[in-house]
């Protein structure tokens, strides 16, 4: 989950890896660093600077430091083994040897016993056992690769490093397992970072680093070579995204400017699929047959993917009429899931990096299920290692809440319901087109609800001030509000759950006293005085209420403090409205507490660790 970039080339080094960190700054700001190789001080190659805290306090330290280098690496941290100091920022360095690390070594205790080195480590963390552990076979062989393959070959565990050897000027070492690398090759060197935003501003093509394979970059080009010395080709990419995408564009944050892209994303990721009316996955290669023979259909994902499967899920049962389970999927990794070659397993992860899906994955695939995966970034090890993929077009997601993600990952759920009723029989010709336009109706109806936001401002001074939340719905509207409820406690810190709003008087409307906020939603028809009934039920204990629902409804000060209405649109797409509705709830609710919406505390934006 941390940030890497290395770069090897003709710029100052300094400037493109500080530019470089503030781009990957999402994946983790509790300390920065960065590694240089001087040109000028061959008795002294490598200049290191690391601080904890954010990257404007490195850029600021290092501000009157003039460093004539043209190589370098830099990293931003999201800890993991130790805590948040100077000491346990990267890069780490001993002898002649400077590491970053993305990951974690599972056998790091195991190693310190092994190489005696309880008595030589200065900072906390794993990623210095690993450091410690390369330096001793670099000063055995004498060789930067027999040095690498031997150390991976010992260490467990997920990783992306990023080496110099101080020896070797102009030259950066790589490789990695399961932790993300891509790379590029531009006029002005070449470059390395765990995420595509920031290669953008040198280069849009760009190769996804093969696991288990060293490549090692200089200013004119990178070579790849496997652990038997073969040379590797790497499989190019393009890039769609462009640099001003990654850029907030006059927003004061990144989470509202993407919250306002949702109607071109949604547009971008419905429209390539549809041909005459109908989804069409003939451009992903994805068979008809996947759908039709197929029993069941499991879904595995985390946190707000894990919210959009729910929702997926709701929407295939009430359509197909077929078994679908979803499991987050940290747990799904250590059960013994009931899937066989007769299950459809659709895999959700904005990045395609998120380790615990990508693990779930391959243990889907040993069970003979066939998997589909929903990936924003192409290329990704999800996406790659999957049998199908088909890609959201979301754009760059910088803000660490997900909001985009979400709507388009439930974009592609749609279509795959859609696909799979049509060539199961279950829809005709014109019911599929029917509800497929019914999807791309959707668009100007979330381009409605984001030209009124004065409502969501008005709930978000409530919750500004409250310490605990409450979330209720029921079917589809409770599968809503769990995502709504994530979404206020991981920017805001304002604590909110989410519950079927049948089940509160089994023991949750305890917790209800005078002036609890309760968000309830409403928009099913057909169980909306029960709903409703639910909401009288916190109201009546003192609960300040606000509730969602389509246009049309009449409802009293008895019912609800704050009325907020969407289009009247049918129940089964109501979600997307709902859901950004939700976002500028807690988005309004975090910047007004003048917390960093950005960049939520504890968290990161790609989850590639356990």
């Amino acid at each position: 989950m941390c940030g890497i970039i290395g770069y090897t080339g003709t710029l100052d080094a300094k400037k493109v890896i500080i530019d470089g960190l503030k781009e990957l700054e999402y994946r983790g700001y509790d300390s920065a660093g960065i590694a240089l190789m001087r040109k000028d001080q061959p008795e002294d190659p490598i200049y290191i600077m690391k601080e904890a805290g954010p990257v404007s306090v490195l850029e600021e330290s290092t501000k009157g430091d003039e460093v004539a280098s043209t190589c370098g690496i830099g990293h931003t941290r999201w800890a993991t083994h130790g805590g948040v100091t100077d000491q346990n920022a990267h890069p780490h360095t001993t002898g002649r040897v400077t590491l970053i690390h993305n990951g974690i070594i599972e056998n790091y205790r195991e190693l310190i016993n092994s190489y005696n080195l309880e008595d030589s480590l200065i900072s906390e963390t794993d990623s210095e056992v690993a450091l410690r552990i390369i330096d001793y076979y670099y000063n055995k062989y004498q060789d930067p690769y027999r040095a690498i393959k031997k150390s991976v070959g010992i260490i467990r565990g997920s990783y992306s490093f990023c080496i110099l050897f101080s020896n070797i000027p102009g030259k950066i070492f790589c490789i990695r397992n399961v932790s993300p690398l891509v790379a590029g090759v531009s006029e002005k060197g070449s470059l390395i970072a765990s995420d595509l935003t920031a290669l953008l501003p040198y280069t849009r093509d760009y190769f996804v680093l093969p696991e288990h394979t060293i490549a090692v970059l200089d200013p004119d080009g990178i070579t790849l070579q496997d652990l038997e010395g073969n040379e590797v080709q790497p499989e190019m990419l393009h890039a769609d995204w462009d640099v001003e995408s990654v850029k907030k564009g006059g927003y004061p944050h990144f989470m509202l400017k993407e919250i306002n892209e949702q109607p071109e994303a949604m547009h971008n990721t419905l429209k390539p699929r549809l041909q005459d009316g109908l989804p069409d996955f003939s451009e992903e290669g994805i068979p008809d047959s996947l759908f039709q023979d197929c029993r069941e259909v499991c879904i595995i994902a985390c946190g707000t993917a894990n919210y959009a499967g729910m929702v997926g899920k709701s929407i295939m049962e009430l359509i197909l009429r077929i078994p679908v389970s979803v499991h987050i999927a940290s747990e799904f990794r250590y059960e013994d899931p009931l899937i066989d070659d007769k299950t459809l397993c659709i895999v959700i992860s904005q990045s395609g990096e998120t380790i615990d899906t990508l693990e779930g994955m391959k243990i889907a695939m040993k069970k003979g299920a066939k998997t589909i995966s929903i990936v924003n970034v192409k290329g990704s090890t999800i996406a790659r290692e999957s049998d199908y993929v088909l890609y959201t077009h979301a754009g760059p997601e910088i803000s660490v809440a997900s909001t985009k993600a979400y709507t388009v990952q439930l974009a592609a759920l749609y279509l795959l319901a859609c696909r799979m009723a049509y060539v199961r029989g279950v829809y005709d010709k014109e019911q599929a087109s029917a509800f497929m336009n019914e999807v791309l109706m959707v668009v100007p109806v979330i381009t409605e609800v984001l030209k009124n936001i004065v409502g969501m401002k008005h709930v978000s001074e409530k919750m500004m001030k409250a310490k605990d939340a409450f979330y209720i719905g029921r079917s589809l509207d409770y599968a809503f509000s769990l995502e709504g409820a994530l979404k206020l406690k991981e920017i805001s810190y304002v604590h909110a759950e989410a519950y079927p709003a049948g089940e509160l008087k089994h023991g949750t409307i305890a917790l209800i006293e005078n002036g609890t906020p309760v968000v309830a939603i409403a928009t099913q028809e057909k169980i909306y005085e029960k709903t409703i009934s639910n909401v009288r039920e916190v109201k009546a204990r003192g609960a300040f209420v606000t509730l969602i629902t389509k246009k049309g409804k009449e409802v009293g000060p008895e019912v609800c403090d704050i009325h907020l209405e969407i289009p009247d649109i049918a129940d089964q797409f109501t979600v997307f409205p709902v859901a950004v509705m939700l976002q500028l709830i807690a988005y309004y609710t975090a910047d007004g507490k003048g917390l960093d919406v950005d960049k939520p505390r504890n968290l990161a934006k790609s989850v590639t660790v356990e």
